[in-house]
């Protein structure tokens, strides 16, 4: 298989894997967290190079710390989530500038860790993104339900007996595995667009949160099959064009929402 088939098939997994993930991310309001959580595992890819282990790995385990320290600051009294995103989303990528400045013969640079290359991503990468979708379509038939309803209405989720942290840690694991899984194909600036982008998407469009599950990820397997093609063709990056194929689809899915409105609109002013 040569390298750009192997990129068609890792736009379409990560893609599909995106925009399912995004759905939760864009539901649950914790976009700034995925955000974060990009930037953040940056020192963790950089220390993974350095040991010589998996980089994936590095940016895993850099995100298990991630989300503790960034639970510990959203308790602090007169701060929260945004306030512990914010923070770590800075912190943790200017400590994995510093980690890079003092090894300059580490594998990694800042500009291919932001924006990624699809082109280059390896048959592990692809496995280890398809594992993730795997899972995450499972965790979701299974706990689905359970996540929407706790997602709209915590305190109803709670009087009906059940128990918030298992759903809490769920989306976090599901995010976070999206996230790093994501980041080697179109890096840590552009991971964000992906995973918000075509589920915003499908919010405007599906009638039903549960539509959003099965639109989203439609709609980001054909942002990164259209993105690579595009970049292909016009000789530009591909993880650019990928995030702008998505954001694309989410100004075509507001279009598409407001038109019905013109259309009657226009019937009234005729008449």
């Amino acid at each position: 298989m040569g390298y750009f088939e192997l990129a068609l098939i890792a736009a379409v997994v990560i893609g599909a894997a995106s925009g399912l993930v995004g759905t939760i991310v864009v539901l649950r309001k914790r976009v700034f967290f995925a955000q974060a959580l990009t930037h953040a595992t940056f020192p963790g890819a950089v220390a993974a190079a350095l040991l010589g282990i998996s980089i994936p790995l590095g940016a895993a385990l850099a995100s298990i710390v991630i989300v503790g320290i960034m639970a510990l600051i959203g308790r602090v009294r007169r701060q929260g989530t945004q306030v512990a995103a914010g923070i770590v989303l800075t912190a943790g990528f200017a400590l994995g500038a510093v980690l890079q400045a003092l090894h300059p013969g580490v594998p990694i640079e800042i500009e291919s860790f932001l924006v990624g290359s699809i082109l280059s991503v390896s048959t592990s990468d692809v496995v280890l993104a398809s594992v993730v979708l795997l899972v995450t379509v499972l965790a979701l038939l299974v706990f689905g339900k359970e996540l929407v309803f706790q997602t709209f209405d915590r305190r109803g989720f709670a009087a009906a007996g059940y128990r918030e942290s298992p759903m809490e840690l769920l989306a976090l694991v599901l995010i976070t595995a999206t996230v790093v899984t994501s980041m080697p194909a179109v890096g840590a600036i552009l991971a964000i667009a992906l995973i918000a982008a075509p589920a915003a998407a499908a919010r405007v469009v599906a009638p039903s949160p549960r539509w959003m599950f099965v639109i989203a990820p439609v709609i980001g397997a054909a942002s990164g099959i259209i993105g690579v093609v595009l970049s292909r063709v016009a000789d530009v990056a591909a993880g650019p064009t990928i995030a702008l194929v998505a954001a694309g689809f989410f100004l075509l899915a507001l279009l598409v929402r407001r038109m019905p409105r013109i259309g009657w609109r226009t019937g009234v002013e005729a008449a």
